[in-house]
């Protein structure tokens, strides 16, 4: 039984972690989209910790979907060998020190300088706002990190690539990436109850266009999880600690049409100069379809 299973898993690895990625999570975030957090169906509200009631509401939907998928799916598949390839990537800090410098200067800067035009009156923001920004890198780098970016990035994308090609393969991944985020709509993280389809829109872009710079990053670092996961917190961390420090009176809404045209330009620019390859270089050998043990 536990044979043939695992030949069924094999032969669609990617259909499979969508698939329980967006089953797990959307099942554990019932809870909170029907609370007085969400559409308020239920008599139940979430605590509040750290001033957001995200922590108890989102983060659970988000350890068990992408990162309980990915983990399943790869033990199953691939076994030990499988495994610790998988952490081998999640481990692989020892890179060079450009790419620290890069990521955590270089995603501020550009929604920075993306906001300046658009919000038309900035201050200098408090010193202090340094060392929550650091706290708050950290923190994410093991919440919001951690519990998406080994599914996303680590067990998908090197299933996608030898597929499909580079940049196909981000293409496929960021709108499936975003639309996972579908039923937080509903709820506090999006907005509601101010909410339009054309937000969803917006966002599914800007994840699939954040997923092309990702996708080099990750290639570039010799596929090194936690460069690409410090790019993607670096958005997050930045509007949760700085930007309204810098910018006072923005919602929402603005805050996604921000993020989606600094990383759409980002993406143009990565697309052009690297020729849509996207630092990937294909193994002499792979498979036509791999799996996790040979990704």
């Amino acid at each position: 039984m536990t044979s043939r299973l695992r030949s069924h898993l094999a032969e669609r690895p990617i259909t499979w972690f969508f698939v329980l990625s967006y089953a797990l999570s959307w099942l554990v975030w019932t809870p909170y989209v029907l609370s007085r957090n969400g559409i308020g169906v239920l008599p139940i509200e979430f605590p509040v910790i750290g001033g957001t009631t995200q922590l108890l509401g989102v983060l659970p939907g988000a350890y068990v979907g992408p990162l309980v998928s990915a983990f399943l799916l790869t033990a199953l598949i691939g076994g030990r060998p499988g495994l610790r390839r998988w952490f081998g990537r999640v481990a692989r800090w020892r890179v060079h020190w450009s790419w620290y410098v890069g990521v955590l200067l270089g995603v501020p800067a550009a929604l920075t300088i993306t906001s300046l035009p658009i919000m038309g009156h900035w201050q200098v923001p408090a010193a202090d706002v340094l060392v929550v920004f650091a706290v708050g890198m950290v923190f994410q780098l093991f919440t919001t990190g951690l519990a998406e970016e080994p599914g996303w990035r680590d067990f998908a994308l090197p299933l996608l690539q030898p597929e499909y090609g580079p940049l196909r393969g981000t293409l496929l991944l960021g709108p499936l990436w975003g639309l996972w985020h579908l039923p937080l709509f509903f709820t506090e993280w999006g907005g509601w109850p101010v909410f339009s389809a054309i937000e969803v829109l917006e966002f599914c872009g800007l994840a699939t266009a954040i997923s092309v710079v990702m996708t080099w990053v990750f290639n570039r670092t010799g596929e090194s999880l936690p460069i690409a996961a410090l790019l993607h917190i670096g958005v997050n961390n930045y509007f949760s600690t700085t930007w309204s420090e810098i910018f006072p009176g923005g919602d929402h809404a603005t805050v996604t049409r921000i993020t989606l045209i600094a990383s759409t330009i980002a993406a143009v620019v990565t697309i052009v100069a690297t020729r849509g390859k996207l630092g990937y270089a294909p193994p002499r050998s792979a498979p036509q379809h791999q799996d996790p043990v040979s990704a």
